[in-house]
């Protein structure tokens, strides 16, 4: 059984997340069945198919859900621009969210590249 507690991109992941539930707070309220629940649960996402994908017996699903894990990444980074867009993000908490989810992103990838090769 693998640890997951122990890999680098979930213990990236979750620190994400936090920084995602502080970046929303000022977000309209009227969002918060919208832009702000799309968000979070992308966010929370990563981490958790990271997770339960550590859990699986076979190399072939964990890699199924690191790539699930990758999609998540890939709509937050998504949703995020459309949040800026509306101007509910600073540029500059937004510029350095933005770069640490594309990091997370590559290592996410090659993690999930490494596996197959398994």
């Amino acid at each position: 059984m693998r640890n997951f507690r122990e890999y680098d991109v979930w213990i990236d992941a979750m620190e994400l997340v936090n920084k995602i539930y502080d970046s929303i707070d000022n977000f309209p309220k009227d969002e918060r069945f919208g832009l702000i629940s799309q968000i979070t649960r992308s966010a929370v996402s990563i981490p958790s198919n990271i997770a339960e994908g550590a859990s699986r017996s076979s190399e072939k699903d964990f890699g199924r859900f690191l790539e699930i894990s990758l999609g998540s990444a890939y709509e937050l980074e998504t949703q995020l621009r459309i949040a800026r867009n509306r101007n509910y993000l600073k540029n500059d908490n937004f510029t350095q969210t933005i770069e640490e989810i594309i990091s997370l992103q590559k290592r996410i990838s090659a993690f999930r590249n490494s596996i197959k090769k398994n």
